[in-house]
């Protein structure tokens, strides 16, 4: 029987890093280069391109560096 495990967040802040750390390691060794095609403009701002992979990434890490400030230690517990 397949029990259901409760998601942690480090788990899927992880997970968002290696995910975009392998879709861009397989563009680039598919193409020999990592396309980037997300380019967003507001009114004169442009900002830096970026892929779906880069993105990934940046939402991981920074879940990651969430988790890391925010997370409150467990009372250590007496054997």
């Amino acid at each position: 029987m397949l029990t259901s495990r409760r998601r942690s967040k480090p788990g899927i802040a992880l997970s968002l890093i290696l995910g975009g750390a392998v879709g861009n390691l397989c563009d680039r060794v598919a193409s020999g280069r990592v396309v980037d095609f997300l380019d967003v403009y507001y009114k004169t701002y442009h900002w830096p391109v970026f892929n779906l992979a880069d993105s990934a990434i940046v939402v991981g890490a920074s879940l990651l560096v969430l988790e890391i400030i925010f997370s409150h230690p467990k009372a250590a517990e007496n054997s």
